[in-house]
């Protein structure tokens, strides 16, 4: 009974897992550019009632991944809000190598370059993207392609790239940002992307979906939990009666 006891703990570790993902979503229902973990196994678990019997201890898949989709596009009316529709990612440039991000919050820091909330340098396709002192930043003007003019005077563009098929190996790297541990996927330049100025991208995160999902997490580890304590009783009746 021992391996059964192992086999539906294993279950309930996987259910806590995706419960923690499920609120970890939920926290970031607001945040600007977010995009939603996800794990199915709860699913998968739902539709296998003889799953506890399947299932074997180190079998269950843990890891959840991220769902790139397209979040909705908030009018702010701020000169440097952008955001992007369509697939792709901003660059941040880093110290410890490039990060990608849809969050296009941006700022300029004290030399006028283009930074982010973190105030790191929001990379350009020719280097940081550097707004002259005479212009201000009301002035400025973002294309749908990323280009950035003031007065008919281009000032840079932004570099935007795409991982294609490679997209679901970026690893979240904090701040709503991403990094791509292969080395050897490069990204390539995007393509029929957007680029809204005065926008911001939403976060993916649909809360009644992430609701139902949580209901069902919460049944399952109810069910298994009952599981675990009547094969304990049984266990126990078996050991009373073989004791006299």
């Amino acid at each position: 009974m021992s391996g059964i006891i192992d086999q539906v703990s294993t279950t309930i570790e996987a259910l806590t897992q995706e419960f923690e993902i499920i609120t970890h979503n939920l926290a970031n229902v607001s945040t600007v550019g977010y995009k939603r973990r996800c794990n199915a196994f709860s699913k998968i678990l739902d539709e296998q009632p003889a799953a506890v019997e399947t299932y074997s201890p180190g079998s269950v898949e843990l890891n959840w991944v991220l769902d790139f989709s397209q979040g909705n596009t908030v009018e702010t009316g701020r000169p440097l809000d952008f955001a992007l529709h369509g697939k792709g990612f901003f660059v941040i440039e880093t110290p410890e190598g490039p990060l990608y991000t849809r969050n296009g919050i941006f700022s300029t820091n004290q030399n006028g370059q283009i930074v982010d909330s973190q105030g790191r340098i929001v990379a350009g396709e020719a280097g940081p993207i550097t707004i002259p002192t005479n212009v201000g930043i009301s002035q400025l003007n973002i294309s749908s392609d990323g280009s950035i003019s003031a007065g008919g005077t281009t000032i840079g563009k932004f570099r935007l790239v795409d991982f294609q098929d490679d997209e679901d190996k970026l690893a979240s790297a904090g701040d709503n940002c991403y990094r791509m541990p292969d080395a050897n996927i490069v990204p390539v330049a995007t393509a029929n992307i957007v680029v809204k100025q005065g926008y911001q991208e939403a976060s993916n995160v649909k809360i009644i979906d992430e609701l139902v999902d949580m209901i069902m997490v919460a049944r399952l580890y109810e069910a298994n939990m009952k599981s675990i304590t009547a094969t304990q009783a049984a266990s126990d009746s078996i050991m009373s009666v073989a004791m006299g």
